[in-house]
């Protein structure tokens, strides 16, 4: 019975689209077919309107536009996925903003096998990580507005408005793009567990890096 037989496969369809088992409609792939067809056409077409429009010399003209555009469009694919994966060159390191580059410090972190949470709150940026051997990362920002001290002023107070010193296996690392004044240095070396990365740290940790080839107490 061609009723019954109907109303059995729309059951058994309905079944397996609720154990997740029956692929998508047409209409639900369509669209993404019409998309890829006209990405695939709209070459052609131009192609052939620079033909017949210039003869021989627009259809070159087209080969090597279509080519520029491709290798560029390739090129700033490659630089996406590199920097979701944690790599940055310098130049991109200089353009990105604070908020940037806490995106990029919690990327190059779970590059190196950190589990990293954001504890961002009111402004002040703010990484927690941890390794698979348990150890402990707070990590803040000192603003680039902040940077280089005189000699004779006290750099403490900006190290200790960024985070507090290390507690037990938490070690507190300061990641600044500017350089840290002796003052600072000699403040974070008291504190015990404290970590500096200036910006000359911080471009070596973007190109590859690990925390550890940067000094990080183990």
């Amino acid at each position: 019975m061609p009723g019954s037989r109907r109303s059995q496969r729309q059951r058994a369809v309905s079944e397996l689209r609720a154990q997740g088992r029956y692929g998508p409609e047409l209409r639900e792939v369509l669209p993404g077919f019409a998309a890829l067809g006209a990405v695939v056409l709209a070459p052609v077409l131009l192609l052939a309107w620079l033909y017949r429009t210039f003869g021989v010399a627009g259809l070159v003209l087209g080969v090597a536009l279509l080519a520029s555009s491709g290798t560029a469009g390739w090129h700033w694919r490659r630089a996406v996925v590199r920097r979701r994966g944690g790599h940055y060159t310098p130049a991109e390191l200089a353009r990105l903003d604070d908020p940037g580059l806490v995106v990029a410090a919690a990327r190059m972190l779970r590059r190196d096998g950190w589990h990293v949470i954001d504890l961002t709150e009111r402004g002040q940026p703010r990484l927690y990580a941890r390794d698979r051997r348990g150890r402990e990362l707070d990590v803040g920002f000192r603003p680039l507005a902040t940077a280089d001290e005189d000699e004779g002023t006290p750099g403490a107070a900006p190290l200790r408005e960024a985070g507090r010193s290390g507690v037990d296996r938490l070690v507190r690392v300061v990641v600044h793009r500017g350089n840290f004044s002796r003052a600072d240095v000699r403040w974070a070396s008291r504190q015990g567990g404290v970590h500096l990365l200036d910006g000359h740290q911080l471009q070596r940790w973007a190109v590859g890096a690990s925390l550890d080839d940067l000094g990080l107490p183990g």
